[in-house]
């Protein structure tokens, strides 16, 4: 059979996630709101960056300034240059990976291709980067990763295998009827049954050859 692999890339491919909630707690901090970044963590993996601050914006009842979303990619981008790193054991399971893959995200394509660069990743999966922003869709529409799919010339979800994160990206994996791994060091409850769970990525070759 076939295969094409996508992959998330915050908190799948690179250790991302809490750079981008320690941005969220600096910005909101200089409003004098103190934010945790291990909550932030646990509520907000995967969403989408408008959604978190409106959620945000209405718990603390604050109105954010117009630049507050730019201004937190700069500081985001900021702690990326100085402190990302791969997820550990990624690069070998992708060298044990002969297959097809795309990163598909939440994230704009500068934070994507930048993610990737400074993790030595980019070659792995050259162009095929798809980007919710440049898409139109967001996770957990399944539509995201149906695109990206037909995109790189599969038209059989079966022949299409998500590895996710966040149970956002889980989400639209499983409803786009692609067989969905997922990454769940923080050991999350998930109500789709067909969703295979692991917590290193030494098993992701092994889950994927048997798939």
């Amino acid at each position: 059979m076939k295969k094409c692999l996508l992959f998330d890339c915050d908190g799948t491919l690179v250790d991302s996630e809490r750079l981008c909630n320690q941005g969220f707690v600096i910005k909101f901090a200089e409003l004098g709101i103190k934010l945790d970044v291990d909550l932030l963590m646990f509520k907000y993996r995967g969403w989408e960056l408008d959604k978190i601050l409106a959620d945000l914006s209405c718990e603390f009842d604050v109105r954010l300034p117009n630049d507050f979303a730019a201004k937190y990619r700069v500081v985001v981008a900021e702690l990326f240059e100085s402190e990302l790193r791969p997820i550990e054991g990624i690069k070998a399971a992708l060298d044990l990976l002969p297959y097809p893959k795309a990163v598909v995200s939440n994230g704009p394509i500068f934070k994507i291709k930048q993610a990737l660069e400074l993790c030595g990743l980019s070659d792995y999966f050259g162009s095929h980067i798809y980007s919710a922003y440049d898409i139109g869709i967001w996770k957990p529409d399944p539509r995201i990763y149906e695109f990206a799919a037909k995109d790189m010339g599969f038209f059989d979800s079966k022949d299409c295998i998500v590895i996710e994160d966040g149970l956002v990206g889980v989400e639209a994996g499983y409803k786009a009827g692609m067989q969905t791994l997922f990454y769940n060091r923080f050991n999350q409850t998930c109500v789709f049954s067909s969703v295979v769970s692991f917590n290193a990525m030494v098993e992701l070759p092994g889950l994927i050859n048997a798939s």
